[in-house]
């Protein structure tokens, strides 16, 4: 996978660098040749080449008898060329020239017309140009000196076996710009795979959960790395959460498991002996072992009961009825109905409020559930001398608190209070339950768009404050 990538990145450099070298070179010996073969400007922009100027000076050459001119356009050509030209006849005699500089000759031979086009016989910023008129059967040649620094001609002699040498070196200066183009490409396509290879290795270690890898955050993917490191670190959170609930829900499943035993057992033994004919029973003992069913039969019903409710609480499926409710009243119900079970008769609950009723739109009977589950754990889960008081606050919010001055709760354990499936080390074997009735009344008061908080201390006692906005 490493060398198939950078391979992948090597090869497209590659061909992307002897495309750009073979298309300027064809584009740049096009151009030359479309340009030379029709005598045009290489620059657009560009005055017309001297050879098109001198070419078409032969409009503007006249014959008159024995005497040759050029017209006032001609003139006119030559002056913004600042250029000179001469008229030569057949023999090469000068019939006419304009502007010509005060050494040129009044007769040339074939040779010194030769040597004129050639080289710079006249001055070192004069190039000259050889042309021809046709006029009334005759032929008459003419010399075009431009006067122009910058403008040079070379005449050079080339072997063509020199044009093989030149390919030769071509293709070794392509070789060569390959062969550096490889290089270059292998080092940028190191650095630009090499923390793409340790991406996906890192990728491939979040799918195949073998481990969550954190990657150094440098370089042009840095950010990249940063979200990596993001996720698998959440996936780590929510793998080691996962592992904890699934540790929470075995525990009491088998501790759930173990309380629905006993009072199935009840239910059985007692059911087993009413049918049974060897047994005659007084009505007072039927009575007694019916209540005894009817106990442990409401004992497994508030189980399922819980454990159902706190389902369609996670997953939303709980529609709130919420009706304009006197929650001084509620709360004052709540505490009337605990003291008046035979269980709680004796323990010491006060109920603190202001004069005035304190309105809520809430749930009444889900949010009866909250606080009936509240107050039974800090009246079960703490000695029978345990001093408990509810007080209700209004203003900008409501404020519910149920404070003990029991056992408390250790840290480790207030940190969990709220997990579902959690008892903690206070509940004994009298105190049973679901283990899920402080989630059951964080996911109500959170339904109602509230707060719930548990402050405590070992030995000191603990509070319950419950925030409605």
């Amino acid at each position: 996978m490493k060398w198939k990538l950078t391979g992948r990145y090597l090869a497209s450099i590659v061909l992307i660098v002897s495309l750009v070298i073979v298309l300027n070179g064809l584009l740049t010996i096009g151009y030359i040749v479309v340009r030379a073969v029709n005598q045009l400007p290489f620059l657009p922009g560009e005055a017309a080449s001297p050879e098109t100027f001198t070419r078409e000076l032969q409009q503007y050459v006249q014959l008159s008898g024995m005497f040759a001119g050029i017209t006032d356009d001609g003139k006119r050509q030559l002056e913004e060329h600042n250029a000179w030209i001469q008229i030569l006849d057949e023999s090469g005699q000068v019939l006419y020239q304009y502007r010509q500089p005060a050494q040129l000759p009044k007769r040339y031979t074939p040779v010194e017309i030769v040597q004129m086009y050639k080289y710079q016989e006249v001055n070192k910023d004069t190039t000259v140009y050889v042309g021809e008129s046709s006029i009334d059967d005759r032929r008459l040649s003419y010399l075009v000196g431009i006067e122009n620094p910058y403008l040079e001609r070379h005449v050079i002699s080339v072997d063509h076996r020199s044009f093989l040498m030149l390919l030769r070196a071509g293709l070794i200066v392509f070789a060569l710009d390959i062969v550096i183009a490889l290089v270059v490409g292998y080092l940028f396509s190191k650095k630009l795979t090499q923390p793409l290879q340790t991406l996906i290795g890192g990728i491939r270690s979040l799918a195949n959960q073998e481990a969550y890898p954190k990657l150094e955050e440098r370089g042009i993917y840095r950010g990249v790395f940063q979200n990596m490191n993001l996720l698998s670190f959440r996936l780590m959170e929510t793998d080691r959460e996962r592992k904890k609930l699934d540790r929470m829900k075995e525990e009491w499943i088998g501790n759930i498991s173990h309380d629905l035993k006993t009072p199935l057992s009840s239910i059985k033994g007692y059911a087993e002996m009413l049918k049974d004919p060897d047994y005659s029973f007084t009505w007072v003992e039927v009575r007694e072992y019916a209540a005894i069913i009817e106990k442990k039969s409401m004992y497994i019903h508030e189980v399922i009961e819980d454990l159902n409710l706190s389902t369609r609480l996670r997953n939303l499926d709980f529609a709130l009825d919420r009706k304009r409710v006197n929650l001084t009243a509620l709360l004052r119900n709540v505490v009337i109905d605990v003291l008046n079970d035979q269980r709680y008769a004796d323990r010491h609950i006060e109920f603190e409020a202001g004069p005035e009723d304190v309105m809520q739109d809430l749930d009444e009977i889900l949010f009866r559930r909250v606080i009936y589950n509240l107050l039974y754990n800090a009246v079960v889960h703490n000695d029978e001398q345990v001093h408990v008081t509810v007080s209700l606050e209004s203003g900008e919010q409501t404020r519910i608190v149920i404070c003990d001055n029991g056992k408390g709760i250790r840290a480790e354990e207030l940190e969990r209070i709220f997990d579902r499936y959690y008892r903690g080390t206070n509940t004994g074997a009298a105190h049973k339950g679901s283990g899920l009735g402080m989630a059951i009344a964080r996911d109500i008061v959170e339904a109602h768009g509230g707060e719930i908080q548990v402050l405590s201390e070992a030995g000191k006692g603990s509070a319950v404050v419950i925030t409605i906005y």
